[in-house]
């Protein structure tokens, strides 16, 4: 399974990503979304009994997709 976690899609700002989430009030709360987000994914993901749908599965990749992006543009603002 592939790591989602925000610092290994973006190594080149973790410096940035671990400053903000110290200062930032909004970036805080964007991040912890995403990690929340990612896992309940890698729950649903790693569970012998997949208690979820395939759609809703789906839902949350896409969701996790999203935030990355805002995280993304949030991070190169700064």
């Amino acid at each position: 399974m592939e790591n989602h976690n925000l610092t290994h899609e973006f190594p080149e700002l973790e410096e940035k990503i671990n400053q903000l989430k110290l200062d930032d009030e909004n970036f805080r709360k964007m991040y912890v979304n995403y990690e929340e987000v990612n896992a309940l994914i890698q729950h649903y993901e790693e569970g012998e009994q997949n208690h979820t749908t395939d759609e809703h599965l789906t839902d949350l990749r896409k969701k996790r997709v999203h935030l990355k992006d805002e995280l993304y543009h949030y991070l190169n603002s700064k």
